[in-house]
């Protein structure tokens, strides 16, 4: 054999070897893919069934007349900027700390991690009560309608139960999704919004409660999906070795929990107060009417198909944690950038779908010509905002795997306070663009933290990820 024949045959074998690199590369993204959606689909469900309680409760007090929507409407956003955002945010911990307990294999810890945080979000409730307890007074004091904001008052003081449910219940659904163990949320999700159709006719038309048995529907309702999901932890045999009973060690490491909790509560609700704002804003521009309820619509209409980016940044943190626990910091790194593919190629298409039923959306909430048209024109911005909306969502689902909290609360900070809502503040009031101006604000504020969130992510050092991993999981001295 000459040396050109061998030069031909080593050719021939570099060849085949990258063709074999690239097919397993591709099983491995084809697998990927298969992951993220087994967990992502059941994920979208539960998220979109448990937004359901709230807009079931307001479609039924809707028939009671326009003050008792008023007021419940009032108290629904009231409570989710005061309370049941912190709690969301202050559960989401556990997204880093049970995640990685699972992927490392260490099983009992994911029980102690959620006892501990149990104990944590219910000792916040008590000041959130407090402040609920005086709703009326405080919505008052921040120039509401007095008349409405004493409905609203009402309706908050009866919605307390709800608080401490929606705790138990956040600590529950990060136990079980950290394990991959996603389904048996979403039929108890199911069940619970079933029954609170019931629990919302009874209530609300039969025992003369009014609006006020929306409020006690709601933390009915909770409390069943907190049992449901309680009684399965109990007796499943999937949870066997993560649920070993109630544990002292609960006790322990408190503050190691609360240094991860608290810029986990500010990185969501710097994000979720600025959407109210801007509802808020929408009041002070030129035929407020018409731009509150256009933006009211926008936002009901944005936060539905949320769900589906939503499902996929669960999924995300959950697959990064898991991999990094497992100490394999490529596998992390790979589940961060399908996601990011998977969730652009969802953004195109529904933004395609917004963009193609613009003209008609508007009538499934009103008959005139003008809202219509000024719905139509706002799903063009929803578009653009949803597809970086759900870049940003799942980048921070990559954040809370590997435990970047502090980071994602100064990214939002930044995205939102100083750049984003200034900037739609001068649009609309300014440059008078109206409720569009406050919009643009908001969609350059996802650009602004997809933006920096993806350089975040670029230039992480995933072994090194892996390695604070393994440390978290390292208990600290009482």
């Amino acid at each position: 054999m000459d040396i050109q024949d061998i030069e031909c045959s080593l050719i021939a074998e570099t060849v085949k070897e990258e063709a074999k690199k690239r097919g397993r590369r591709s099983d491995e993204i084809l697998a990927e893919v298969k992951k993220l959606l087994i967990l992502a689909g059941p994920l979208m469900s539960i998220n979109f069934l448990l937004y359901c309680l709230q807009v079931i409760s307001i479609m039924f007090v809707g028939h009671l007349g326009e003050l008792s929507l008023s007021g419940a409407s009032m108290a629904t956003s009231f409570a989710s900027v005061t309370g049941l955002s912190l709690l969301m945010g202050m559960a989401s911990a556990l997204d880093t700390f049970c995640g990685q307990s699972y992927g490392a294999k260490q099983y009992h810890m994911l029980g102690i991690h959620m006892q501990r945080a149990m104990l944590v979000l219910l000792l916040a409730s008590v000041p959130l009560a407090c402040i609920w307890a005086n709703a009326g007074n405080i919505l008052v004091v921040l120039g509401q309608d007095p008349e409405i904001a004493a409905e609203a008052g009402s309706y908050a003081r009866y919605m307390i139960p709800t608080l401490f449910a929606y705790a138990f219940l956040q600590c529950l659904i990060r136990f079980l999704q950290s394990q991959n163990n996603v389904v048996p949320m979403m039929f108890s999700a199911g069940i619970t919004a079933f029954l609170h159709l019931f629990s919302c006719w009874i209530l609300i038309f039969k025992s003369g409660l009014g609006n006020k048995g929306a409020a006690v529907a709601n933390a009915i309702s909770y409390w069943i999906n907190v049992l449901l999901l309680a009684a399965y932890v109990r007796t499943s045999p999937s949870c066997k070795n993560t649920w070993t009973g109630f544990s002292k060690e609960a006790f322990h490491d408190i503050w190691k929990y609360l240094r991860l909790a608290i810029p986990s509560a500010a990185m969501f609700c710097l994000e979720i107060w600025s959407f109210e704002m801007m509802v808020l804003l929408s009041g002070l521009l030129p035929n407020p009417n018409l731009e509150t309820s256009v933006l009211s619509i926008s936002f009901n209409t944005y936060a539905m198909v949320f769900m589906i980016p939503l499902g996929l940044s669960g999924a995300t943190s959950i697959r990064v944690s898991n991999e990094l626990g497992a100490g394999q910091p490529q596998a992390a790194r790979l589940a961060a950038s399908t996601a990011v593919f998977l969730v652009a190629t969802e953004g195109i298409v529904v933004a395609i779908v917004l963009i193609s039923v613009r003209k008609l959306w508007g009538y499934c909430y009103s008959t005139e010509e003008e809202v219509v048209g000024y719905v139509a024109e706002m799903l063009v911005l929803l578009a653009g905002s949803h597809f970086l909306d759900g870049i940003q969502a799942v980048l921070s689902g990559t954040a809370r795997g590997c435990g970047w909290q502090k980071i994602g609360a100064v990214v939002n900070l930044g995205a939102y306070y100083l750049f984003g809502i200034p900037a739609g503040v001068i649009l609309a009031f300014v440059y008078h663009f109206g409720g569009k101006g406050l919009w643009l604000g908001i969609t350059l504020a996802l650009f602004a933290q997809a933006l920096l969130l993806s350089i975040v992510t670029l230039r992480t050092n995933w072994e090194k990820e892996a390695k604070k991993a393994v440390d978290r999981e390292t208990p600290e001295l009482a």
